[in-house]
């Protein structure tokens, strides 16, 4: 059939399928309908794409029983919830114990290498991967990497099939795919959805108290993603690994329409380092980064409230030496267009400590395009932005309040010379959410230099309701920060 009459034969089945003969040729037309007629009989080719992509990963899915030790939980009865009999059922808990528990993993290369998720391994004193035909490998674990979830493990193997690892920058928002795995203790499972968004971070990484620099990135599908199905591919009808299945938004713990999977091209690479040194070698930019919002995009001169600001330079770090400065907003890395923190750190993962990467930069409205020589991280670092503080207290509209500091307070506060300081602020306030918090020392607003009170008075005098405010602030360790926020009506 040629390609150019699959879109009306598809409609056509469709309404056959879901009308009737007679109303499908009301809605399709007579050649519609002997179109219907045409395909009676012959191979579904959707169902065709959906079996000939599983067929070609499936035998490279293993399961994974893994052993270790843990801590007991017990579940107390609700009839004895808060009554004296509690104790007697929590008098194990907390107690070693052994732990028993599975997920999945995928083959990537012949010789027993395989790809599977950090927290399907973690604590692990004993792995099996027990392969499709049933043979059965005790396996050695190579690396984990806890900030993108990711780990390998190797068996004493050799022949064994492998699947192809695609490329998920190609994967787009409704694209078919299947996810493959063992969930639920079922045995191999195919499951079929659309992807149903990119460059999700809903926190799950964040969580492991192991990741130092958590990055998330996933891709969010509605295929049905289970315990059991992590570190499992997600596998495109080309019949290409475009993710590992890593988790699930859901209230009970099972399957309720949201699955997250790391993209494969990330996951490729965290694998490649794992195998050859044991670790991630991880690139460092050396600056602190928020996602861009719509205060943002008007201090920035943006058309809209997309890329990555920074908010924070390290003096003398790669990104300072590159050429980078505060109030920068990085919208591409290598012609790859960035919108989020999360997409930039992805793409900056992909490669390593001395590669020279070239930045797509907006400053203040100009387009600028600079080379940077990434760093690498000496020991675990964190990198967050807009943190909402704890503290809270009387607020100006700017959501802030403020103190002049004389000399000599300035000092014990670590700062070179007197100066405005912020003293409390709104937690539920604009100001809060960018991140400014108490102990910060103004600079400037809107780009009037703020010595005293009398500065900051004048500064904020000038601001309209509903305008953005751009505080240059500098902490007690002497690097400035940019915080911008909308000012209260």
């Amino acid at each position: 059939m040629q390609r150019m009459r699959r879109a009306p034969v598809v409609a056509a089945v469709l309404a056959a399928a879901f009308l009737g003969g007679a109303a499908a040729e009301r809605v399709v037309g007579r050649g519609g309908a002997e179109a219907v007629a045409a395909v009676v009989g012959a191979p579904d080719e959707l169902s065709y794409a959906f079996r000939a992509a599983t067929q070609r990963v499936a035998p490279a899915v293993v399961y994974l029983r893994v052993e270790g030790q843990g801590r007991a939980r017990v579940e107390v009865p609700e009839p004895f919830r808060g009554t004296p009999w509690e104790d007697l059922f929590r008098r194990d808990e907390g107690r070693p114990a052994p732990r028993v528990s599975s997920g999945s993993g995928v083959i990537i290369r012949e010789d027993g290498y395989i790809l599977t998720n950090n927290h399907v391994v973690e604590g692990a004193e004993r792995v099996t991967v027990v392969l499709q035909d049933r043979r059965e490998f005790e396996a050695a674990v190579v690396g984990r990497d806890p900030n993108t979830d990711i780990a390998v493990v190797k068996v004493n193997a050799r022949g064994l099939p492998v699947a192809p690892l695609g490329d998920s920058d190609r994967v787009e928002v409704g694209d078919w795919v299947v996810a493959l795995g063992y969930p639920l203790h079922l045995g191999s499972t195919a499951t079929a959805g659309i992807v149903s968004a990119k460059g999700r971070s809903p926190g799950v990484i964040r969580r492991n108290s192991e990741a130092s620099a958590p990055l998330e990135d996933f891709i969010q599908t509605d295929a049905a993603i289970n315990p059991g199905n992590s570190g499992g591919p997600l596998v495109n009808l080309r019949g290409e690994v475009v993710g590992i299945n890593t988790a699930i938004a859901s209230p009970t713990g099972y399957y309720s329409g949201y699955g997250f999977a790391v993209p494969a091209t990330l996951a490729k690479r965290v694998a490649e380092d794992l195998i050859a040194y044991g670790v991630v070698r991880r690139p460092r930019l050396g600056v602190q980064i928020a996602d861009v919002d719509p205060a943002d995009a008007e201090v920035y001169g943006l058309d809209r409230p997309l890329g990555v600001e920074v908010v924070r330079v390290e003096p003398d770090g790669p990104g300072a030496r590159g050429g980078l400065r505060l109030g920068d907003v990085i919208v591409g890395v290598e012609g790859e267009p960035v919108e989020t923190t999360s997409r930039l750190m992805e793409l900056l993962a992909r490669r390593q400590p001395g590669d020279a990467v070239t930045l797509e930069v907006v400053r203040y409205g100009r387009r600028l395009r600079m080379t940077v020589e990434l760093g690498a991280f000496d020991a675990p670092a964190r990198t967050a932005a807009k943190a909402r503080p704890t503290s809270s207290g009387d607020a100006t509209r700017l959501g802030f309040t403020a103190v002049e500091l004389t000399a000599a307070q300035a000092r014990r506060m670590g700062f070179d010379g007197p100066g405005v300081v912020v003293q409390s602020v709104d937690e539920t306030g604009a100001a809060a959410r960018a991140g400014l918090a108490p102990g910060m020392r103004i600079e400037s607003l809107n780009g009037r230099r703020v010595r005293n009170m009398e500065d900051l008075r004048e500064a904020v005098g000038s601001l309209r309701p509903g305008q953005a405010a751009s505080l240059i602030v500098r902490a007690s360790d002497g690097v400035q920060q940019i915080v911008n926020f909308r000012v209260r009506g």
